[in-house]
């Protein structure tokens, strides 16, 4: 009785929070899903109707859309194998045991906590401007022109960007999973004569693959969203080349003022991250159960 009663009173305390939870995520959800089947222009608000898929063809049919589903994976696959890359060098680096380590960690982890749109903004100006940026005075001091790299490179500036600002967080779970591993087989395998690419491979990556999941896992559900960066640097351009399929609804929502094609985007952009989010754990989550 004592279980029950306790078992009871749990859910009783807990249901207040659930129903709010689920309310702030279908309440939106299915407002975006009614109004993707509606004309609904800001420009003309008296001009409403029902109108079906047409929306979602627009979208799908737009010279845009396939361009920036492309960007899209661009964008997450280039994060990825940026982050994960260097996340195994840097904790491998940080976790030696040197003076200074903590102030190291710290330095490595903070600028995950920059605003995203702040950080772009830094990266713009400190480094990719072609007057006063710091790759503009390297190149002009070997009598070079400085490279334009928001124009010609548009996209690969973006995933620099990106992937400076997700490095950090990458790199804190790997070390905290290299961390976790007993320096007891390491040594066991330096006194049977492993050389150091051997106990990377064989000890210390098959170790990390749980973390290295985790990593994919939740930057794929974030860079899938990604939007304060190109909207602080390229704005989607030059034309559509770093256009996304978030900067594409934006556009339709706020440049054009079209809610019922934005809301038809939203609901495609959901659609596919789900798809994508459902082949990453039959692909790589069986990782966390092992």
């Amino acid at each position: 009785m004592s279980t029950q009663s306790s078992r009871l009173a749990a859910r009783v305390m807990v249901a207040p929070s659930v129903l709010l939870l689920f309310i702030w995520m279908v309440v939106p959800l299915a407002m975006t899903l009614y109004y993707s089947f509606r004309l609904y222009r800001l420009i003309s608000p008296d001009r409403t109707g029902w109108v079906g898929f047409t929306n979602y063809l627009w979208f799908i049919n737009a010279p845009e859309f396939w361009l920036a589903m492309g960007n899209t994976l661009a964008l997450v696959g280039g994060v990825l194998a940026i982050t994960v890359t260097l996340g195994i060098l840097i904790a491998l680096l940080i976790d030696q045991p040197v003076k200074g380590q903590g102030v190291l960690r710290i330095l490595v982890i903070a600028p995950f906590f920059v605003m995203p749109p702040v950080a772009a903004s830094i990266l713009e100006n400190l480094f990719m401007h072609p007057q006063n940026g710091l790759f503009a005075a390297v190149s002009m001091s070997f009598g070079a022109q400085p490279i334009l790299f928001l124009q010609d490179y548009p996209m690969w500036s973006v995933i620099a960007i990106v992937s400076w600002e997700w490095l950090p967080f990458a790199t804190l779970i790997l070390l905290t999973s290299l961390q976790s591993l007993s320096s007891e087989q390491l040594e066991a395998a330096e006194m049977d004569g492993a050389s150091a690419l051997n106990r990377f491979r064989f000890i210390i990556l098959p170790h990390m693959m749980r973390a290295i999941t985790v990593v994919i896992l939740i930057q794929t559900i974030f860079l899938l969203g990604i939007f304060g960066e190109i909207f602080t640097t390229t704005q989607g351009g030059p034309g559509s080349a770093s256009t996304t399929l978030p900067y594409m609804i934006f556009k339709q929502a706020i440049a054009a003022k079209d809610i019922g094609r934005a809301a038809a985007g939203g609901i495609i952009a959901v659609i596919l991250a789900n798809i994508v989010a459902y082949f990453l754990m039959r692909g790589i989550g069986r990782h966390l159960d092992t």
